[in-house]
C-alpha cells in the first residue's frame, strides 16, 4: 500500500508544481568548488581554482548568493528569513 501512496503523489504533481514547494520558505545551501561555479556563473570573473563555495538558492532555484563560507551562507539565509536545507 505505501508503494501505491507513493505512485499517486508522484503523478499527482507536476514538474512546475514541485519547483514551487517550500519557495518563500526554504533557501538551499549547496557546496560548489570553483570549476564548478565558473561554469554555473560564466558572467564571474576572477574566481581562484581550488577554493571551496557556497551557493544559497531559493526552492525554485533562483540564486541568492555566493560565499566562500558556509556562515555566511546561513546569514544570508537568515536574513532572507527561510530556513536553510543543505543539498550534496
Amino acid at each position: 500500500m505505501d508503494q501505491e501512496i507513493k505512485d499517486i503523489t508522484a503523478d499527482a504533481i507536476s514538474s512546475s508544481e514541485l519547483a514551487l514547494l517550500g519557495n518563500g520558505e526554504i533557501a538551499y545551501i549547496r557546496p560548489l568548488k570553483a570549476m564548478d561555479v565558473k561554469k554555473l556563473f560564466p558572467q564571474l570573473t576572477g574566481v581562484p581554482d581550488g577554493i571551496d563555495l557556497f551557493a544559497v538558492y531559493t526552492a525554485d532555484g533562483t540564486p541568492l548568493a555566493l560565499t566562500d563560507s558556509f556562515n555566511a551562507a546561513i546569514a544570508n539565509v537568515k536574513e532572507n528569513d527561510l530556513a536553510a536545507v543543505s543539498v550534496h
